[in-house]
């Protein structure tokens, strides 16, 4: 499903890094997503700014059911084909997490994983998918921590896309914080393996 059609050079953009470097992503889900749901039974599930669909079919694999939202054309296109390798099936939707509004109270998972935007718009993001979070249900947000920048290893070098934990909690509204924190995360370096540092916030809606 498309709904959003007009010309944004960072969604050109975006569409030319699914196309060139990121052509050859890792079709394995964030190793804090799969912690993180583990205790969940499946239901209907969001993830907002999918990508290419790792997480969003590991989720459908594992029985539950899923929209997934990305503004990239070219991302939509792979994660459509990764579905259809694994034998899963999602509900894509082609729009701008910034100006899309989900379902309110909608769903019994909530996923935001390296969303990389400006502090403004990623309030935006994160207040529709809070809202979008069911009584009962769970919020997970992680992405690259501003600690990153200088103790950590890859990532965006933009300070203004990075955010910290403190970040995500006062921007969720009145969900309910159960975990927030710096999570550490193993990368490949020249010659050795190293960290990356990022922001982990898993949230619920009380019932």
């Amino acid at each position: 499903m498309r709904v959003t059609g007009t010309s944004d050079p960072s969604r050109e953009r975006w569409d030319r890094r699914w196309a060139g470097e990121r052509a050859h992503s890792s079709a394995a889900a964030s190793e804090f997503l799969v912690a993180e749901v583990a205790d969940l039974r499946p239901g209907m599930a969001l993830d907002v700014a999918c990508g290419a669909g790792r997480n969003a079919v590991w989720l459908a694999e594992r029985g539950w059911r899923v929209t997934a939202v990305d503004f990239s054309e070219i991302a939509l296109g792979m994660a459509r084909r990764l579905a259809a390798a694994r034998g899963v099936e999602a509900d894509w939707i082609e729009a701008d997490v910034v100006g899309w509004t989900p379902p309110s109270r909608a769903y019994d998972l909530v996923c935001v994983l390296y969303l990389q935007l400006p502090a403004l718009e990623r309030r935006a993001a994160l207040a529709g998918a809070a809202a979008a979070v069911r009584a009962g249900g769970t919020l997970l947000v992680v992405g690259h921590d501003l600690l990153n920048l200088t103790e950590g290893w890859g990532g965006p070098t933009q300070p203004d896309v990075l955010f910290t934990p403190d970040d995500v909690v006062g921007e969720i509204d009145d969900l309910r914080v159960l975990k927030a924190q710096r999570v550490r995360r193993a990368v490949d370096g020249p010659g050795a393996t190293r960290e990356a540092i990022d922001t982990l916030v898993r949230a619920t809606r009380p019932s």
